[in-house]
C-alpha cells in the first residue's frame, strides 16, 4: 500500500518546485515535495559549472516599491516575508551559484515546507484515477495530481558520431591548468560553451567555439538565453587576432585518436571549403539539457515537444495528453523557447503562481483574483496604466501572461497574470480585453546601437504599433473574430503613464471598442 495518499505531488526542491510548494501550503493543500538530493537546489551545486550565475541581482534601484523592485530581482521567489528576498544574500550583480543553494535551504526551512529529501523518483504510473509514483527507496506515493519541477537533468547531445568520446560540459574540469597549451574545441555558441571559453583564455593555446547557426547576443535579442556579455570575452580574443575563433559551421565527425587527442571533421557554412579536418587536445560538449521522460509508465508518459527536450504544454501548463499531470519551472520553456523567460527564475516564478491559481480554480472553486472596477472607459484606462507601470510578471513574463479584463452590465472583471491564449474559465466565452507587455515584430533583427538603421524609440501615439521596444499592448478579443489591438507607445524609462500620449489614446480606445462592439 502508498505510504501517502495526497492532493499534489511535486517532483523536485528547486526554485520552481520551492515556489509551488509555498502556494500550496499557503493555501492549505495536502502535499508533498519529493528531492532526490540532500537538500534544495541540487542543480546549484553543480551549475553553472564556474560558479557566476547569469541572472542579475540588482540591489540599488531608486525604488521603494517592492513590485517594481522584483523586475531587477532576477533570483528571489515570491513569498510575503521580506526577508526571503534573494537580495540579503548577495551583493554581486551576478551572484555566486553557492548563495542561490544558501538561498533556497533558507526559502524551504523558513517556509516549513514539506520536502522529502533523498527521495529520487524513478517510477511514475497511473493504474486508476490517481497517480502512483515510486522513488528509489521503494517507498510509493499516490496523488491525484502530480506537477513536475525537475528541471532538465539530461544532456542534450547532437547526433556526431564520436561524440561520446568528448567530455561533458557538466563533467569536464573546470581547472584552467588542465588545459594548459592545448588546442581546446568547445562544440555549443550558448552560455555554458563561451563561459567555459572564458576560463581558459589564459591557458589554452587555441581556443575554437563551434556551431551551425549564427551567433545571437542576448542585447539584441532581448532573450536572456542568448549569449550575455558577461560571458562574451572570448569575442574580442577572435576578433583581435589572438589565435581564438568561432567555427560557423557543423561538426561532422570527432574521432579518438590513440594518444587521446582528438581529430574532429568540421564543415564550414561561410567558406568555400566543404569541410576541413582540425586537431584538438580537448574537446567539450556545451549543447543545454532536455528533460527527461524515462520514469514515466507508458500509460503516463508526456508528449514531448522541440526535438523531444521538453514536455508539451496546454496554456494551463498541463501535459498536452496526459490529463492531471502538470509542470512547473525551466521544463515549461516550451511556451516561449528561445523568446521569452520562462527557461529562468525571474520568469517562472510567475508561471508557477499562474499554475497554482489555474489548480485552485480547477479542483477547489476558487475563483481567479479579481477586482471589480466601473465599466467605464476612464476607469479600465487607468487600472490598465496603474498595472503597466508597476507589474513585474507582467514585465517579466512578457508576451506570455496577461491581465484581463472581462466586462459586464456596468460593471468590470479585472483579471491578473493569466496564459495569454487560456481558454474557458475564468473568462468565460464572452469577449475581453487582455493587457500584455511585447517587443515589436523583428525586434530582435535591429542592431540597438546602430544609430543609423536602429532608429529612435517610437514616441508618438499614432504610430505605436511600429515601435520595436517592450511596450504595452491591448488587444480586444471577441468570439470568432480577429483581435483588434492598441498599443501603448514605448518610453525610455518604460514609464506610460503621459496623459496625451499613453493614458487618453488608450481611454478613446476602450470608449471605442466598448460603444461599437456588444461585449
Amino acid at each position: 500500500m502508498p505510504d501517502n495518499s495526497l492532493d499534489y505531488l511535486v517532483i523536485g526542491a528547486g526554485p520552481a518546485g520551492l515556489q509551488l510548494g509555498h502556494l500550496l501550503q499557503k493555501t492549505g493543500r495536502n502535499y508533498l515535495i519529493l528531492e532526490a538530493g540532500p537538500g534544495p537546489g541540487q542543480f546549484f551545486r553543480t551549475f553553472p559549472r564556474h560558479r557566476t550565475l547569469i541572472s542579475i541581482n540588482k540591489k540599488h534601484t531608486g525604488w521603494d516599491d517592492p513590485e517594481l523592485n522584483l523586475r531587477m530581482d532576477w533570483n528571489s521567489l515570491l513569498s510575503d516575508d521580506p526577508g526571503l528576498l534573494f537580495t540579503h544574500y548577495s551583493d554581486r550583480y551576478f551572484p555566486h551559484a553557492d548563495d542561490m543553494v544558501r538561498y533556497l535551504t533558507d526559502f524551504a526551512e523558513t517556509c516549513g515546507l514539506r520536502v522529502s529529501y533523498d527521495s529520487r523518483v524513478v517510477r511514475v504510473e497511473r493504474p486508476g484515477e490517481v497517480f502512483r509514483v515510486t522513488d528509489e527507496g521503494g517507498r510509493t506515493y499516490e496523488a491525484k495530481r502530480v506537477v513536475v519541477a525537475a528541471g532538465v537533468t539530461r544532456p542534450n547531445l547532437p547526433p556526431i558520431p564520436g561524440i561520446e568520446t568528448a567530455q561533458l560540459y557538466g563533467t569536464a574540469s573546470t581547472d584552467p591548468a588542465d588545459y594548459l597549451g592545448q588546442r581546446v574545441l568547445i562544440i555549443g555558441k550558448g552560455n555554458s560553451g563561451f563561459e567555459t571559453a572564458d576560463n581558459l583564455i589564459e591557458t589554452a593555446a587555441v581556443i575554437h567555439v563551434s556551431g551551425p547557426h549564427s551567433l545571437r547576443m542576448a542585447w539584441r535579442t532581448h532573450y536572456v538565453g542568448h549569449l550575455r556579455a558577461i560571458n562574451n570575452s572570448l569575442l574580442d580574443t577572435y576578433q583581435l587576432k589572438s589565435q581564438n575563433a568561432i567555427l560557423d559551421g557543423d561538426v561532422k565527425n570527432i574521432e579518438r585518436r590513440p594518444d587521446g587527442t582528438y581529430l574532429v571533421t568540421v564543415s564550414f557554412a561561410r567558406v568555400n571549403e566543404v569541410t576541413k579536418d582540425i586537431p584538438y587536445d580537448s574537446v567539450i560538449v556545451c549543447t543545454g539539457f532536455r528533460f527527461d521522460s524515462s520514469i514515466f509508465a507508458d500509460s503516463c508518459r508526456p508528449a514531448l515537444t522541440i526535438n523531444d527536450r521538453f514536455p508539451a504544454l496546454t496554456p494551463a501548463y498541463e501535459s498536452a495528453d496526459v490529463p492531471g499531470l502538470y509542470f512547473a519551472g525551466t521544463i515549461t520553456q516550451s511556451r516561449d523557447f528561445r523568446r521569452g523567460t520562462s527557461g529562468f527564475i525571474h520568469g517562472f516564478r510567475y508561471g508557477v503562481r499562474a499554475l497554482h491559481r489555474v489548480l485552485e480554480s480547477r479542483y477547489h472553486d476558487v475563483p481567479w483574483p479579481a477586482r471589480e472596477l466601473p465599466a467605464d472607459p476612464a476607469a479600465l484606462a487607468a487600472a490598465v496604466i496603474e498595472r503597466v507601470n508597476r507589474s513585474s510578471a507582467l514585465w517579466q513574463q512578457f508576451g506570455l501572461l496577461a491581465d484581463v479584463i472581462v466586462v459586464g452590465d456596468g460593471t468590470a472583471r479585472y483579471m491578473e497574470e493569466l496564459p495569454h491564449d487560456l481558454q474557458g474559465p475564468p473568462i468565460g466565452d464572452r469577449g475581453h480585453f487582455a493587457i500584455t507587455l511585447e517587443y515589436g515584430p523583428e525586434h530582435d533583427k535591429i542592431d540597438p546601437f546602430d544609430i543609423a538603421v536602429g532608429r529612435i524609440r517610437q514616441t508618438d501615439a499614432a504610430r505605436a504599433h511600429e515601435g520595436h521596444y517592450l511596450h504595452p499592448v491591448v488587444r480586444h478579443h471577441l468570439p470568432g473574430q480577429a483581435p483588434v489591438a492598441h498599443h501603448i507607445t514605448e518610453n525610455l524609462e518604460n514609464e506610460w503613464d503621459s496623459p496625451e500620449v499613453h493614458v487618453e489614446p488608450l481611454r478613446a480606445f476602450f470608449a471605442r471598442r466598448t460603444a461599437s462592439v456588444p461585449v
